[in-house]
């Protein structure tokens, strides 16, 4: 994946997660990290490569991601290999954006899963929705309470 497929895909999940019908527009995103709409234009359709450290890491921070991330993946990689380098947080982050595509059609369910994906511990978050399940009496009343 090209670094502008990613930034494209990010914009997509920052949008729904906004609640917007779908991607966040590079107006918004450039106006929230501060750089031009033009420049932003520039690296999604591969006129710029290679991004400036400070853009990089305010990329990075706003959405949450390694700045590692932020690069294009080279010649032969594979998104369904799993590298040493890699953290369990960041294979189930994905894992879980990933899931959240397949459920476009069911928008509660896609939030839900993108929310969690993007919480700073997700994997202490799938533990206590683990232990809410153990108790089914709790799930009954915290949907009560939520409803």
């Amino acid at each position: 994946m090209t670094l502008g497929e990613k930034l494209r895909f990010l914009r997509t999940v920052e949008g729904r997660l906004r609640g917007l019908d779908g991607e966040m527009t590079q107006q918004d995103l450039a106006d929230e990290i501060g750089i031009s709409q033009s420049y932003l234009s520039q690296i999604e359709r591969g006129q710029r490569p290679h991004l400036t450290n400070t853009t990089r890491m305010a990329l990075a921070r706003f959405f949450k991601v390694h700045p590692g991330y932020l690069v294009d993946d080279p010649e032969g990689f594979h998104t369904e290999l799993t590298s040493d380098v890699r953290t369990l947080e960041d294979n189930l982050d994905l894992w879980l954006i990933s899931g959240a595509e397949q459920f476009a059609d069911d928008p509660e369910v896609r939030d839900g899963l993108l929310k969690l994906a993007k919480h700073p511990d997700t994997r202490r978050c799938m533990k206590l929705i683990a232990a809410i399940l153990e108790t089914p009496e709790l799930v009954d009343r915290l949907l009560e309470v939520l409803a």
